[in-house]
């Protein structure tokens, strides 16, 4: 008997895929507890309509994850922090401090895990990488001065 998962099955599929299992063990174990339904004609077209929503929503968040990278490659991001001898820096400035000074000066809200950076300790120019999707990046030049 065909039938689509709703749910992940340990050693039988992923939710959405539409397997052949055995009688019994779709009408004795998957139906009750609601983790499969049949393949029929309905069930099937709803599937296809939910995989083609699924299809265009990841599209256009690749679009619009290219569309920021773009806007963001190459762009400088100011920012001043107090220091002592040496250029280092009292304190540290992380993927927080960026993130947030990307949204002050650039309007741009991104969250912090997707900047790829270690802990900045000194004053200087540094490049960081914003990873914005997973096959999407852009690096921005960061610019740290005493202020």
């Amino acid at each position: 008997m065909k039938v689509i998962l709703l749910k992940d099955i340990k050693s039988v599929g992923k939710k959405g895929e539409v397997i052949n299992v055995s009688d019994g063990y779709a009408r004795n174990f998957l139906f009750p507890r609601k983790l499969a339904e049949e393949a029929n004609n309905s069930n099937m077209r709803v599937l296809n309509l939910k995989k083609d929503a699924e299809r265009k929503q990841k599209l256009q968040e690749t679009e619009e994850a290219q569309k920021l990278a773009n806007e963001l490659k190459g762009k400088v991001l100011k920012l001043s922090a107090k220091a002592g001898e040496n250029g280092r820096l009292f304190g540290a400035i992380t993927s927080k401090d960026i993130a947030a000074e990307i949204k002050k000066q650039f309007n741009v809200d991104i969250d912090k895990k997707k900047v790829n950076s270690e802990t900045i300790r000194k004053l200087g120019n540094y490049e960081i990488e914003l990873k914005l999707y997973p096959e999407i990046s852009t690096k921005i030049n960061v610019l740290i001065s005493e202020g």
